[in-house]
Protein backbone atom coordinates (compact mmCIF):
# COMPACT_ATOMS: atom_id res chain seq x y z
CA UNK A 1 0.00 0.00 0.00
CA UNK A 2 1.29 3.09 -0.86
CA UNK A 3 0.32 6.09 1.32
CA UNK A 4 -0.28 9.84 0.22
CA UNK A 5 0.83 12.66 2.87
CA UNK A 6 -1.46 14.76 1.91
CA UNK A 7 -3.41 15.52 5.09
CA UNK A 8 -3.35 17.84 7.53
CA UNK A 9 -4.27 17.44 11.72
CA UNK A 10 -4.50 19.63 14.17
CA UNK A 11 -2.57 18.70 17.57
CA UNK A 12 -4.90 19.75 20.09
CA UNK A 13 -3.15 19.76 23.93
CA UNK A 14 -4.70 21.13 27.37
CA UNK A 15 -2.76 21.22 30.16
CA UNK A 16 -3.51 19.95 33.70
CA UNK A 17 -5.65 21.28 36.12
CA UNK A 18 -4.08 22.76 39.13
CA UNK A 19 -5.74 21.57 42.14
CA UNK A 20 -6.07 25.11 45.47
CA UNK A 21 -2.71 23.15 46.69
CA UNK A 22 -0.91 23.87 43.48
CA UNK A 23 -0.42 20.34 42.36
CA UNK A 24 -1.62 18.96 38.93
CA UNK A 25 -4.46 16.62 38.84
CA UNK A 26 -5.05 14.22 36.25
CA UNK A 27 -7.93 16.17 34.28
CA UNK A 28 -7.44 18.55 31.60
CA UNK A 29 -8.70 22.09 31.09
CA UNK A 30 -9.67 22.02 27.29
CA UNK A 31 -10.74 25.87 27.28
CA UNK A 32 -6.63 26.82 27.74
CA UNK A 33 -5.95 24.00 24.75
CA UNK A 34 -3.19 24.84 22.15
CA UNK A 35 -3.83 23.87 19.04
CA UNK A 36 -0.90 22.69 16.22
CA UNK A 37 -1.50 22.19 13.08
CA UNK A 38 0.71 19.26 11.20
CA UNK A 39 0.62 18.82 7.49
CA UNK A 40 1.84 16.39 4.93
CA UNK A 41 0.71 13.44 6.84
CA UNK A 42 -1.72 10.39 6.20
CA UNK A 43 -4.61 9.68 8.42
CA UNK A 44 -6.26 6.19 7.45
CA UNK A 45 -8.95 3.56 8.38
CA UNK A 46 -7.95 1.71 11.32
CA UNK A 47 -10.15 -0.79 13.83
CA UNK A 48 -13.83 -0.09 14.75
CA UNK A 49 -15.77 -2.07 17.27
CA UNK A 50 -19.15 -1.95 18.36
CA UNK A 51 -20.71 -2.66 22.12
CA UNK A 52 -24.41 -3.04 22.37
CA UNK A 53 -24.11 -3.58 26.20
CA UNK A 54 -25.96 -1.39 28.61
CA UNK A 55 -24.72 1.69 26.58
CA UNK A 56 -24.64 0.94 22.98
CA UNK A 57 -21.20 2.56 21.27
CA UNK A 58 -19.37 2.71 18.21
CA UNK A 59 -15.72 3.15 19.02
CA UNK A 60 -14.23 4.38 15.44
CA UNK A 61 -10.13 3.98 14.70
CA UNK A 62 -7.87 5.93 12.77
CA UNK A 63 -4.12 5.67 12.25
CA UNK A 64 -1.89 8.30 11.93
CA UNK A 65 0.97 8.12 9.95
CA UNK A 66 4.15 10.70 9.08
CA UNK A 67 6.30 10.89 6.43
CA UNK A 68 9.98 9.11 6.13
CA UNK A 69 12.32 11.01 8.65
CA UNK A 70 9.54 13.12 10.40
CA UNK A 71 8.24 12.87 14.05
CA UNK A 72 5.65 14.68 15.69
CA UNK A 73 5.28 16.37 19.08
CA UNK A 74 2.09 14.11 19.86
CA UNK A 75 1.63 12.45 23.02
CA UNK A 76 -1.32 10.27 25.30
CA UNK A 77 -4.11 12.29 26.55
CA UNK A 78 -3.69 14.89 23.29
CA UNK A 79 -6.62 14.60 21.11
CA UNK A 80 -6.25 15.14 17.24
CA UNK A 81 -8.62 17.24 14.72
CA UNK A 82 -8.95 14.76 11.63
CA UNK A 83 -10.99 14.40 8.41
CA UNK A 84 -13.51 16.72 10.63
CA UNK A 85 -13.56 14.86 13.60
CA UNK A 86 -11.97 15.01 16.90
CA UNK A 87 -10.08 11.88 18.33
CA UNK A 88 -8.27 10.85 21.43
CA UNK A 89 -4.90 9.98 20.67
CA UNK A 90 -5.30 5.79 21.66
CA UNK A 91 -1.89 5.37 23.45
CA UNK A 92 1.34 6.24 23.20
CA UNK A 93 2.44 6.95 19.29
CA UNK A 94 5.14 4.74 17.95
CA UNK A 95 8.64 6.14 16.72
CA UNK A 96 10.21 3.78 14.70
CA UNK A 97 13.50 3.64 14.43
CA UNK A 98 15.59 1.92 11.85
CA UNK A 99 19.30 1.68 11.77
CA UNK A 100 19.74 3.84 14.61
CA UNK A 101 17.75 6.34 13.02
CA UNK A 102 14.08 7.83 13.56
CA UNK A 103 12.12 6.31 10.26
CA UNK A 104 8.64 7.61 11.30
CA UNK A 105 5.62 8.03 13.82
CA UNK A 106 2.09 6.43 13.85
CA UNK A 107 -0.17 7.18 16.21
CA UNK A 108 -3.89 5.35 16.78
CA UNK A 109 -6.38 7.69 17.16
CA UNK A 110 -9.81 6.75 18.29
CA UNK A 111 -13.62 8.30 18.38
CA UNK A 112 -16.43 6.98 20.47
CA UNK A 113 -19.99 7.99 19.84
CA UNK A 114 -22.69 6.92 21.81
Amino acid sequence: MTLHYTQTVVIVRAPFVVDRYGNATSERDWSSATRTTVRRVSVQPDTTAEDDGDRPAVTTGLRLTTRRGVDIDLTPGDRVVALGRLLDTDGDPARYVLGGRHHHTEARLKEVAG
